[in-house]
């Protein structure tokens, strides 16, 4: 018999050793135990797979876990925080095996649709003024996803300048100070102020903001980020927003960002 090959949304062992002990624990009632909840893994796996292929809540198989099962435990797990300490604990992994460059950061954006409006959306410039969303995201030297943002579709790429800069936690993994700012921050033309350019002096930071009216327009170390949000926007759950609750949606943007920065622990070189 041939290998059996693991699918994109099933989650191995390592992984789910970093992750268990995050849930929150849910006492049950000895008087009145009910049915047994479904397993936490399985949960997850449920959650990635609507992640991967955009599929609605409610029409997931049966077999990594009960849609509705998976919505409710994974907004229970979104209020505690699992995702983003999941983040964290994975850029802390990435800092112990030295593949985090601190050295320059660069900055970006992404317009999506959002079908059915809700919170954080506003009149897309590129979508003939429809409901839209903006994905921001801040990445290192190698396109690693540091930080990540969900605000309306009208809403300029400059006011998230200070923002991302400040969402980035405190990455530890090594003695001494946990790694909290980088020391260069690249952004596009849609981030030309000089108001920004000394509020980002401020964190110790030399931003280098690409100028109206000038044909380059800093692809040296933009690119970076423009992958990132290109692997990011694999998840087609990412592509086009369906939640109407921002929360959830960016629940599902901190979760892509967690994937990819597992998928760079696995694939480096030992």
């Amino acid at each position: 018999m041939g290998k059996t090959t693991a699918r994109r949304w099933e989650i191995d062992h390592g992984l789910w050793a970093r992750i268990e002990p995050l849930q929150p624990v849910v006492p049950r009632n000895p008087r009145r135990p009910g049915r047994k909840r479904l397993d936490g893994r399985k949960v997850l796996c449920g959650i990635l797979f609507v992640l991967y292929t955009g599929i609605r809540w409610e029409f997931p198989p049966q077999e990594p876990g009960s849609g509705m099962i998976c919505w409710r435990r994974g907004g229970n797990w979104n209020e505690a925080g699992v995702r983003q300490y999941l983040h964290e604990l994975l850029l802390s992994e990435l800092r112990a095996a030295d593949l985090l460059d601190f050295s320059r950061a660069a900055v970006d954006s992404s317009h999506i649709r959002a079908m059915k409006g809700g919170p954080a959306t506003g009149p897309s410039p590129v979508g003939r003024g429809k409901a839209g969303s903006k994905h921001h995201l801040l990445v290192e030297a190698h396109g690693i996803p540091l930080a990540a943002i969900t605000t309306g579709g009208n809403r300029s790429d400059v006011t998230l300048l200070i923002p991302l800069i400040q969402a980035v936690p405190p990455i530890r993994g090594k003695l001494g100070q946990p790694l909290r700012r980088p020391k260069h921050v690249y952004a596009d033309r849609g981030c030309d102020h000089e108001v920004y350019r000394d509020k980002v002096r401020r964190f110790q930071i030399t931003p280098h903001l690409a100028r109206r009216g000038h044909r380059a327009r800093l692809r040296v170390y933009g690119w970076v980020v423009e992958g990132a949000i290109a692997l990011l926007h694999r998840f087609r759950r990412l592509r086009i927003r369906g939640e109407i609750r921002d929360d959830i949606h960016h629940a599902f943007v901190t979760l892509g960002c967690a994937v990819i920065c597992r998928r760079r622990l696995r694939t480096a070189p030992c």
